[in-house]
């Protein structure tokens, strides 16, 4: 654990990563993050994090939902097929 000060920047206050924390988390320069209050504590996690989080459980309840439909004789590719035609 590493320990920082919080510091002003602007009209915001700041707190600056030690570059172990940054390595350790693989983060880049320009990456955006999102920060959040759980209990009284300060949450940072990644933005990307709660996207690819968000398309499973997405991804699941399309899986669950699409046993209530049949597609008969067609494929897939058919439908892609056809849809492309217009």
């Amino acid at each position: 654990m590493a320990r920082v000060v919080v510091g002003k920047w602007g009209k915001n206050l700041a707190v600056r990563l030690p570059l172990e924390v940054v390595k350790a988390a693989g983060l880049r320069t320009g990456e955006k993050v999102d920060v959040e209050t759980r209990g009284g504590d300060i949450v940072i996690r990644r933005a990307s994090a709660n996207a690819i989080a968000d398309a499973l459980v997405a991804a699941e309840e399309i899986i669950e939902e699409s046993a209530q439909y049949s597609l008969s004789d067609v494929t897939i590719r058919e439908l892609l097929e056809e849809g492309r035609r217009g």
